[in-house]
């Protein structure tokens, strides 16, 4: 009996369930073709290793989404709840128990759930079929062998995700009903909205204060940035006190303005007198008073969305646009030698910890003398398997780049600096190397004759800097570049040893600026100076990298497995049997591009994965809450026809009230989008070019796909319960 009476309601409240049925579908759908990454991984030419560790690492968010989706939903699910009281205290009237009442909304919502499994896991195993090939062009693979597959594991986790969800939606409705009591659930529709800020100053008054707490936290960001290094304790709580202040910022926006809207709004009597404006800004004041909490919510978590998605692929599109330029040679390996200021710390440290004097030091030292890196490595590389490899050998052409540290071994203060150019610009150092030390930014020095032979290892065409000559080289896109640039255009000069050095070039030539293959910016600033000044300075060796290129139609493939892409060289010593560096770690053209493609693929994979499941979970609660909204307000809709009004109005007066909802969260959001992006894509500049507008772009589709979408779905199924209302009347 109670199975037949449940799944009467569930037929006869389809238009109350249906967005909760979509919504839930979406969801699985969703989940299910995300998590079969693995079984697509061999299809698309990804190996399984990679498909493993993007499979772990999407089930880990799916637990998070599936929780954030659930809570949401448990939150919109109120409203439905709002319609339903009535008729639970109908049932309590005649004579079913609260146990009974809860069994019938307990079979109610699993049948909606199951619904929404079949209906998700059948839309679900299409799309991963479509993924397939999807995946394959974000990871630039190619399809090796397609068919048709099911993933029992992704099916089984994707119903474990969906009973959670169930069960806290359950817990929250039972909790509703239990709760309640009769006379008030059987007065549930009569009851009315109460503005729990009566007093338009105090509503004022909040909403000033969350515009100000949110306009201080935009100023936090953009002056102190975020924390990249994440190893600051002072430089995290200054963060975590902007988060803060934009949160409870964003709350009092929205709460103050509840109460301030109707009275600002009756202010403007030529808006409040125009056609059903008047009835139109009070269904506005009320909905936004019981929604103002939810509507914070929500405009966060589209703020993270918008962050999320926009973020990860400016990520992916800086290191596509950078592989090629960073990657200059077949093979490349570097030698970082020990400062004299590390060096000098560790002493300290030894002395402060009461350790002997060269416990941690002995045998350490720096040099002015460049090791022969590739007569080192050629001596000491071995392949992971400890095997060893004839470097020399393997080798078709290569060339040696020697960078020295600015700071003198005497001293602590470099004697150039990127901070010395953005003074000299007038411009301030990006946030991500913006320390406030010279040190810090020390720029490398090169001699003229050594950055020659590395442009002609490279086909291009050499340089002439004269007696009193210099260039800067770097790789670290246009947010660093764009401050030597200024520098170099305005003429500033350089003062090494006595001797006054002017720019040879107005502007850094990024494609002649990498000594290492890497996908990302690493050269944050290199001087070039003529041989004689360098050698007059006696500066301590910083780095050397070596460049090497296979033999001309040799198989660059064939060659990176022989060789083996993992190579370990240990330290590095002088002729005097001193350690005076380590090698760091091998990386080949092909290996880069792989690892480039992979990260790419991973990036953006999770990036769409996350923007979609939060989108459709902000959208689904903003429809449920305005068609509950819809469903409260049918009387004076009727009350209206009744009185001549005519439809076309009343569907106006409809289509403001829910443009209103769906546009307020949006527009906070994107306010906080554009100041968070401001800061991060300043960071993400410092790591190589970045052409941000084919982001904005995918992420703009994605939001009118799933955010509009609902807006769309939103208005038709309200227009339609407000075609019935006038009908009924």
């Amino acid at each position: 009996m109670l199975c037949k009476l449940a799944w009467g309601n569930v037929r006869r409240a389809g238009r109350d369930y249906l967005v909760y049925l979509i919504t839930l579908a979406l969801g699985v759908t969703v989940f299910y073709a995300f998590n079969t990454i693995s079984e697509q991984a061999a299809s698309a030419g990804l190996s399984k290793e990679i498909g493993d560790v993007i499979g772990s690492i999407t089930s880990g968010l799916t637990v998070f989404l599936a929780a954030v989706m659930g809570f949401l939903m448990v939150y919109a699910n109120n409203f439905i709840m709002k319609r339903r009281k009535q008729q639970f205290g109908l049932y309590q009237v005649l004579g079913m128990g609260r146990g009974q009442v809860a069994l019938v909304m307990t079979l109610e919502t699993a049948i909606v759930s199951l619904g929404a499994l079949a209906i998700g896991l059948a839309c679900g195993i299409g799309l991963s079929q479509l993924m397939t090939f999807f995946t394959a062009s974000l990871f630039r693979t190619q399809i090796a062998s397609f068919h048709f597959f099911v993933s029992a594991g992704a099916a089984l986790f994707t119903v474990e995700c969906l009973i959670v969800i169930f069960l806290v939606t359950l817990v929250f409705n039972l909790r509703v009903v239990a709760k309640a009591k009769v006379i008030d659930l059987m007065g549930a529709r009569r009851s009315n909205e109460t503005v729990a800020v009566r007093n338009p100053w105090v509503s004022a008054a909040l909403f000033v204060v969350g515009c100000v707490l949110v306009g201080v936290a935009y100023e936090r960001l953009l002056r102190d940035g975020i924390p990249v290094m994440m190893d600051s304790q002072e430089e995290m709580s200054r963060f975590y006190i902007t988060t803060a202040l934009v949160v409870m910022g964003t709350i009092l926006l929205f709460f103050g303005l509840s109460g301030f809207l109707l009275k600002a709004l009756q202010a403007a009597h030529s808006l409040w007198w125009r056609g059903l404006n008047m009835f139109t800004l009070r269904q506005l004041a009320a909905r936004v008073n019981t929604v103002s909490m939810s509507m914070a919510v929500i405009s966060m978590i589209l703020f993270l969305a918008l962050t999320s998605v926009t973020t990860g692929m400016s990520m992916a599109n800086v290191m596509s646009e950078g592989v090629e330029r960073g990657t200059p040679a077949d093979y490349t390996t570097q030698v970082a030698y020990h400062s004299p200021t590390a060096i000098r710390e560790l002493q300290k440290s030894e002395q402060d910890a009461g350790l002997e004097a060269g416990t941690s030091t002995e045998g350490l030292a720096s040099t002015t003398r460049p090791v022969d890196v590739l007569d080192a490595a050629t001596r000491q590389a071995q392949r992971s398997d400890g095997s060893p490899v004839n470097l020399a050998a393997i080798a078709g052409t290569s060339v040696q780049v020697d960078v020295y540290d600015a700071a003198p071994a005497a001293g602590e203060q470099p004697l150039v600096s990127t901070a010395e150019f953005a003074r000299a610009a007038g411009k301030t150092l990006p946030q991500a190397i913006n320390t406030g030390d010279d040190r810090d930014s020390a720029m490398g020095i090169m001699s003229e004759s050594t950055y020659n032979h590395y442009l002609a290892f490279r086909g291009k065409e050499g340089v002439s800097l004269g007696a009193d000559g210099y260039l800067v080289t770097s790789d670290s896109g246009p947010s660093v570049d764009g401050i030597y640039n200024a520098a170099l255009a305005a003429g500033h000069e350089v003062t090494l040893g006595g001797r006054t050095l002017r720019p040879a070039r107005t502007t850094v030539d990024e494609d002649a600026s990498t000594f290492v293959n890497m996908a990302i910016g690493n050269n944050k600033g290199t001087l070039v100076v003529p041989d004689e000044v360098l050698a007059s300075l006696n500066l301590p060796v910083q780095y050397s990298y070596l460049l090497v290129d296979y033999p001309a139609g040799s198989d660059a493939s064939a060659i990176d497995k022989k060789f083996g892409n993992a190579a370990n060289y240990g330290t590095v010593t002088d002729a005097a049997g001193q350690d005076v560096g380590s090698f760091g770690m091998g990386s080949t053209r092909i290996g880069i591009y792989e690892s480039t493609d992979s990260a790419n693929g991973l990036i953006s994979y999770l990036s769409i994965y996350v923007g979609f499941v939060l989108v459709v979970a902000c959208g689904a609660i903003l429809t449920i809450q305005q068609l509950s909204g819809v469903a409260d307000a049918q009387p004076n809709y009727r009350l209206l026809a009744e009185l001549g009004t005519d439809a076309t109005s009343l569907r106006r007066s409809l289509l403001a009230q829910q443009a209103v909802f769906f546009a307020f969260p949006l527009v906070v959001a994107l306010a906080h989008s554009a100041v968070a992006l401001k800061v991060i894509v300043n960071i993400v500049e410092t790591l190589g070019s970045l052409t941000i507008g084919g982001t904005v772009g995918l992420t703009c589709a994605i939001f009118v796909m799933c955010y509009g979408g609902y807006f769309l779905l939103t208005y038709a199924l309200g227009a339609g319960m407000l075609r019935e209302s006038v009908r009924s009347r």
